[in-house]
């Protein structure tokens, strides 16, 4: 069982794998779209905590650059019908913190942001992972008063979201933004919020 790696990066064979080289031998890790896009140059040393994924034709790693995504990584691939191509896809949209605030709030719309992920399979993923998720829930991420949303923030994250932005950016700027006013007060406050990110 490999737990870690620490090696040069020699290759990116496709988008969400990299090859490490330890001791002469190369590993092919799948990684989140988040590590592929932090693992640095050929030839730079990269550390990761690696999930090792054994089935009957193949040995498959899976690498991440914090503890706290393998372990989300892991406690997804516990959960009822989810394989490490969708868990895989929840580490790389969703961090770690937003996953279990997303979980406490009983936040259907967040995990329905990522790909392949419906509202039945959500509905299902937030009750299995209040039992095996054991992250601290902060990081930055505000929690709403009893854990629930109302409906214009719902229809906010919506818009924001047709709008292009990604899951993350969509949570982090609805816990800047006041909740209050109407619909299109919300989306332009998040909207100007958004701008002064970038």
């Amino acid at each position: 069982m490999i737990g870690s790696l620490r090696g040069a990066l020699i290759d990116r064979p496709t988008p969400g794998e990299v090859v490490v080289e330890v001791g002469g031998v190369g590993y092919r890790v799948s990684v989140p779209a988040t590590t592929f896009a932090t693992t640095g140059i050929d030839g730079s040393e990269v550390f990761l905590y690696v999930h090792t994924h054994v089935r009957e034709d193949a040995i498959v790693l899976f690498g991440f650059v914090h503890a706290d995504e393998r372990r989300c990584f892991e406690a997804l691939l516990g959960a009822h019908g989810v394989g490490p191509t969708l868990a895989l896809a929840i580490v790389s949209s969703l961090s770690p913190a937003s996953l279990a605030a997303a979980v406490v709030e009983d936040d259907l719309d967040t995990l329905c942001l990522v790909p392949g992920v419906g509202r039945k399979t959500a509905a299902r993923l937030l009750l299995e992972l209040k039992a095996r998720l054991d992250l601290p829930i902060d990081g930055g991420v505000a929690l709403r008063p009893g854990g629930a949303e109302r409906p214009v923030r719902g229809e906010v994250r919506a818009a924001l979201t047709e709008l292009g932005y990604g899951p993350e950016e969509v949570r982090t700027v609805l816990d800047e933004v006041p909740d209050s006013g109407t619909v299109e007060e919300q989306v332009r406050a998040a909207l100007r919020s958004l701008a002064a990110a970038r």
